[in-house]
């Protein structure tokens, strides 16, 4: 074959190259769908009018009301939203707000809400699979704070992350193991600062809602973290279970748009993510997830990670959930049709001067 014939071939498997790997990520850039929220069912139970806590098992769904005399976990059918049946404990709780599933099918109740930020201590009531309830108080280093978001990692640490109107939320875990007879000191070992935004929703005007957190959840493998404010969710990467860690990397947002008062989160085993407000309204389910997240706040070759969002409303990201595709399939096409020919005049000018 001649110099020009070899470079003319050349030049074509550039092209069928270039044109073949930009079909490819054009694909699977196609195949990625939006993370957006889809109604499931709606919860028409007046028990459940004030939902602010949600956890699944995949086959069930453990709901529980804000505030009341006593523990009521409500078992629901996912189908239909529907009650099975109630789990009941004789505690008597102050302000429950959020619950988590252990890997055993414990169940942890948060009794940390304090919205006048002046009880001694909070509590927490875990509820073993047979029955009963253990209470297991606690007291925070810096004061009082209002609390809604109930966290519980692989190891069975329980985290609390405080709501917080101005500043960062702060994430704590008890500096010992839980007793029953004595109020167990908790430990401040982390922060989460938010970026307010525009997400409709919520019962607060204005951006405020976007940055109050009102849930939190982890998934059932433990190496994904949830967090919800009114109008948004946040999930971290936690792929060796580090929650402390997880949370000072970027997370991936979800906006929750129009919620009356959205305070539920929880993740099915699927990696689907659950929300669910106050107010009789729809459980809406998010798929994929887990797997988004797992691309976003990686740590670095170093072992650090980005430092969460800041900033104002203006400044807030954009919903994910669909990649970045670079250069267009018609751009990546026409630079490598420009390369290819200028390969081609080259080798036909070297050919000539070689005569």
């Amino acid at each position: 074959m001649s110099t020009a014939g070899a470079s003319g071939a050349v030049a074509i498997a550039l092209l069928l190259s270039v044109a073949s790997m930009t079909s490819a990520r054009a694909s699977a850039v196609a195949a990625q769908q939006p993370l957006t929220p889809v109604e499931q069912c709606r919860v028409d139970d007046d028990r459940l009018a004030e939902l602010s806590g949600l956890a699944s098992d995949g086959s069930a769904w453990y709901a529980i009301a804000d505030g009341g005399s006593s523990l009521r976990v409500f078992v629901l059918d996912p189908a239909d939203c529907s009650v099975r049946k109630i789990r009941t404990a004789s505690n008597n709780p102050y302000d429950v707000e959020d619950l988590a599933l252990g890997r055993d099918g414990t169940l942890w109740l948060a009794d940390t809400g304090d919205n006048r930020r002046r009880r001694e201590s909070v509590a927490f009531h875990v509820m073993p699979p047979g029955g009963g309830a253990t209470l297991y108080r606690l007291r925070y280093p810096d004061g009082p704070h209002d609390a809604e978001a109930l966290l519980l990692d692989r190891a069975g640490v329980p985290y609390i992350v405080t709501k917080e109107p101005l500043g960062a939320a702060g994430v704590y875990r008890p500096a010992e193991p839980l007793a029953a007879e004595r109020t167990v000191p908790l430990e401040r070992v982390g922060s989460i600062s938010l970026r307010s935004t525009r997400t409709p929703g919520g019962p607060v005007s204005g951006a405020l809602g976007s940055v109050l957190v009102t849930g939190g959840a982890v998934s059932q493998d433990g190496t994904v973290a949830a967090i919800r404010t009114y109008t948004e969710a946040y999930v971290y990467n936690a792929p060796d279970g580090d929650l402390v860690a997880a949370f000072r990397r970027e997370p991936l947002r979800i906006p929750l748009p129009n919620e009356q008062q959205g305070e539920a989160i929880a993740w099915e085993p699927d990696g689907a993510l659950l929300s669910a407000s106050e107010g009789n309204q729809p459980v809406r389910r998010i798929p994929g997830v887990a797997a988004a997240a797992r691309t976003t706040g990686a740590p670095t070759e170093d072992g650090e990670s980005p430092a969460p969002p800041g900033g104002e409303a203006d400044q807030a990201p954009p919903p994910t959930g669909q990649a970045d595709s670079g250069l267009s399939t018609g751009r990546t096409l026409l630079f490598a049709a420009a390369l290819a020919g200028l390969l081609v005049f080259a080798t036909g000018r070297l050919r000539r001067r070689n005569r």
